[in-house]
């Protein structure tokens, strides 16, 4: 099981704007410690934490924040209208779009996803695959 996801950032206070422009809709407590951003997940009533953490951080070599190549953090909306909702909220928060929402060739009729990048160019996913919802196909 993962435990917890880790990316840089160069400016916290401009991470944290882009960061709880849609986490916390999604439910993600904020706790801060030492100046860095952890964003708890939320805990349903009568169950034990769940994981992972989401963590935003200066790097602790005191470098520059960068980011991976091929590496990206997707995080689960309810429903397609929050993928759209949140993805804006965030490029209002100072991300840029890496893929408007929308259904992807790719993958499951029914997986709907927006791509973004963090104000370090950590790429982000934001998706929804409820199929209550009108898929790709329908």
């Amino acid at each position: 099981m993962i435990a917890y996801v880790t990316v840089g950032a160069d400016d916290i206070a401009r991470a944290e704007r882009f960061y709880s422009a849609f986490l916390t809709a999604l439910g993600y407590r904020l706790e801060e410690y030492h100046g860095d951003l952890s964003y708890i997940p939320p805990v349903q009533p009568g169950q034990s934490q769940v994981s992972p953490d989401f963590y935003v951080k200066s790097p602790f070599n005191g470098g520059a924040a960068s980011a991976g190549n091929g590496a990206m953090v997707a995080f689960e909306a309810r429903s397609q209208s929050q993928v759209r909702d949140l993805h804006a909220a965030a490029l209002a928060a100072g991300g840029s779009d890496e893929g408007q929402p929308g259904f992807r060739a790719s993958y499951g009729s029914h997986f709907y996803v927006g791509y973004l990048r963090d104000p370090n160019g950590n790429k982000i996913a934001l998706f929804c695959s409820n199929p209550d919802e009108p898929g790709r196909d329908g």
